[in-house]
């Protein structure tokens, strides 16, 4: 990268499927190409990045607008007013060179005061449909950068500014290499389930029954369950009443320790998540977030099981269709390695690179 290139802004916020992109698009930045970059995130985000301490990073929170309460509609208004003045002054005592949007409503203002500066953004959109927050920052933005060229929600006269660059995760999970977990002779399943806070809260309420079930028809189960502090005690006692192997933990950021353990996932379909999973090539089992804006969630779902990636459930359909499901591969576990085969060919391991030449692109045209 060009030395002209002397510092990167990246704003990101909300959940870890910003925050965790951000985070690894700064460290590629710093650690390979040597260049000064900052994060800017709400508070939100900060609960995900508060174990880092390698990357500087600045709060600026910002607010979603609320379209059915007069009250909440001016309150929010005049706390993305508020973030768009602090991020104007932040940019113009720190002058970066290049700042990206990760996506959601904490990276808007601080890419509305780049426009206003005249400091070239670029936003990024790992969803299959874009956010509300980056359609709005289409029109000014230099590039944008996407994961999947089915991206849908771009106008046609933007086309030229998409570019497709892959996921951005860690390199450690692009790097990453496993061993089959499936054996033969002990025909076990071993299943890691995550979510954000609110996966694993209804995770937690609604799986146990269907294991317990998986339990009493022999289907031989070890689970690796992320829940709340406040389930652990009930999980704990529910999986030994019935002698289930079991491992309960809370948030981590050290999830590499089980993707070495397991054969088989289950998981919201957050586009990062799904990413991680289909690089480390562990099958999964997508339960899309059915709140999520624009349904996003089921879309990206909708794609990675149509691409043979994945299976899907919808939440309304866990009690009766998860047993079924996990009985079916219980008793055909070749049906993983199909959907291993099928991950095999997918790879994100150019994503630093194209992200490289597109950006050495940009110095070229502004200078």
């Amino acid at each position: 990268m060009s030395k002209r290139f002397k510092k990167i802004v990246i704003a990101t916020g909300g959940t870890g499927g910003h925050v965790f992109p951000a985070y690894s698009l700064a460290k590629h930045f710093i650690d390979n190409k040597k260049v000064n970059t900052e994060i800017i995130s709400d508070r939100r985000g900060l609960r995900y990045l508060k174990d880092y301490h390698d990357i500087k990073i600045t709060q600026i929170n910002s607010s979603t607008i609320y379209k059915k309460n007069i009250l909440k509609i001016i309150l929010s208004t005049l706390i993305i007013f508020y973030s768009i003045i602090r991020s104007f002054i932040f940019l113009l005592t720190n002058r970066p060179t290049l700042v990206f949007g990760m996506g959601g409503y904490s990276s808007f203002p601080v890419c509305l005061a780049a426009k206003i500066l005249r400091i070239p953004f670029i936003i990024y959109e790992n969803n299959l449909h874009i956010g509300k927050a980056n359609k709005f920052l289409i029109p000014f933005s230099k590039k944008i950068f996407v994961s999947h060229k089915e991206l849908e929600g771009i106008p046609e006269k933007y086309r030229n500014k998409v570019f497709e660059i892959g996921n951005i995760i860690r390199k450690e999970i692009i790097n990453f290499k496993i061993k089959s977990n499936f054996n033969q002779s002990e025909r076990k399943l071993k299943i890691l389930i995550l979510g954000g806070s609110q996966a694993a809260k209804i995770f937690a309420e609604q799986l146990p029954p269907i294991f317990k079930k998986c339990n009493e028809d022999k289907i031989y189960l070890k689970i690796y369950q992320q829940c709340l502090p406040d389930q652990n005690k009930f999980l704990t006692s529910f999986y030994k009443n019935l002698k289930i192997d079991f491992e309960i933990f809370n948030f981590t950021n050290n999830i590499l320790d089980y993707f070495s353990k397991i054969n088989l996932a289950i998981t919201r379909s957050g586009s990062s998540m799904l990413a991680e999973f289909i690089n480390a090539k562990i099958p999964f089992i997508a339960v899309p977030l059915p709140s999520s804006v624009d349904n996003h969630q089921l879309k990206n779902a909708i794609y990675y099981e149509k691409n043979g990636y994945s299976y899907l459930i919808e939440e309304k359909d866990l009690n009766t269709k998860l047993f079924e499901l996990i009985k079916k591969i219980s008793e055909n576990p070749s049906l993983l390695s199909q959907i291993i085969s099928k991950q095999r060919q997918y790879s994100d391991k150019s994503v630093y690179q194209n992200i490289d030449q597109q950006i050495n692109k940009i110095i070229n045209e502004e200078h």
